[in-house]
């Protein structure tokens, strides 16, 4: 472990701490536990950066905070060292209470809370009066985007994990499926955007709901991060919780109706999102097995992969990306 002295000694004005590493996320930040007088931080652990305003994490977290939006505080950091110390908000997070309980009656108030704080997310881009305060609208989902993240998923699940030899036939009509499904994507509304909004990154602390890993957030479509949490690779929501937390957001997000979409539209680009965003994080888990030989999120692919089969016949008969799945169910239930 690095000696985080030099940061940590001039903050707490004690050489009397203990630094403690905490278990990593699929990201390559790192992340401690300082403790002192009977007061932790957490200590992250990131790579250098110049400009203070164009770096997301400090941008939108300091924008989330002035809008009342839970974040951590940042107590202070290193643009030089890419080290930070933030407010400790335990570990306890939403996918741990969800098994804790085992019944989902019993946890979705605590989803409820973590909508309140995806809703006001939403909300921002309704009520902000200039646009420019945040890098999170700098960016956006666009459908090059989205594609790319099915190109991923087609790079390390597909080619590289499950070893599939690719035609240049099939390659080419899964490159045009996956460029249609996006383009009917990007037709959706825009919001400002979580973009990994799932269990994993909701803190539960004091009955209070915090949200971690917001730097990569963007405009794009709301049932981007509705997905994500619904759908979550981590735990298993089942179809009457999802219509219950549907329902909660549609009825409490204030501007839903702004959104202008029929319940068809609504269920049309939900379906997509669906595709889209579960494919991706398959190509995720797979990318962190080939680049980092870590076999942690293997078994989180065999799930996701038969919820991605069982939407594809919905959007298209005949789907190229169904036929290709389906050609490694072998491989892919192996893993």
């Amino acid at each position: 472990m690095a000696d985080f002295s030099d940061f940590i000694q001039p903050l707490l004005e004690t050489d009397q701490y203990t630094v403690t590493p905490l278990a990593g996320d699929a990201s390559s930040r790192r992340y401690y536990r300082v403790v002192a007088d009977k007061k932790s931080w957490v200590l992250m652990e990131w790579e250098p950066f110049d400009k203070i305003e164009d770096f997301p994490f400090l941008s939108v977290q300091k924008y989330f905070d002035e809008q009342s939006i839970r974040v951590p505080k940042i107590h202070s950091y290193n643009k030089d060292t890419g080290l930070f110390l933030l407010e400790d908000m335990g570990d306890l997070t939403l996918e741990r209470r969800f098994w804790e309980f085992q019944d989902q009656e019993v946890v979705i108030p605590y989803y409820q809370k973590s909508l309140d704080q995806l809703i006001k997310i939403h909300s921002l881009s309704f009520d902000a009066p200039d646009g420019r305060v945040c890098t999170a609208y700098k960016n956006e989902f666009s459908v090059e985007k989205l594609v790319w993240e099915l190109n991923y998923a087609k790079k390390f699940l597909i080619k590289e994990l499950l070893q599939s030899n690719l035609s240049e036939e099939l390659e080419a009509e899964l490159d045009a499926e996956f460029l249609e499904l996006c383009e009917r994507l990007y037709q959706s509304p825009q919001v400002i955007c979580h973009r990994d909004f799932h269990s994993r990154n909701i803190m539960l602390s004091f009955n209070e709901v915090c949200i971690i890993d917001f730097q990569d957030a963007r405009l794009g479509p709301p049932a981007y991060d509705l997905v994500s949490l619904f759908y979550d690779s981590y735990v298993d929501l089942d179809d009457s919780s999802i219509a219950t937390l549907t329902k909660y957001y549609k009825d409490n997000f204030p501007h839903f109706s702004s959104l202008n979409l029929s319940e068809d539209q609504w269920d049309e680009l939900f379906l997509l999102q669906t595709i889209q965003r579960c494919f991706k994080a398959c190509g995720s888990f797979a990318s962190f097995k080939v680049t980092r030989d870590d076999n942690r999120y293997l078994h989180y692919i065999e799930p996701t992969l038969k919820l991605v089969l069982s939407r594809l016949p919905l959007f298209k008969a005949n789907s190229t990306l169904e036929r290709v799945l389906v050609d490694k169910t072998d491989a892919w239930s192996a893993l």
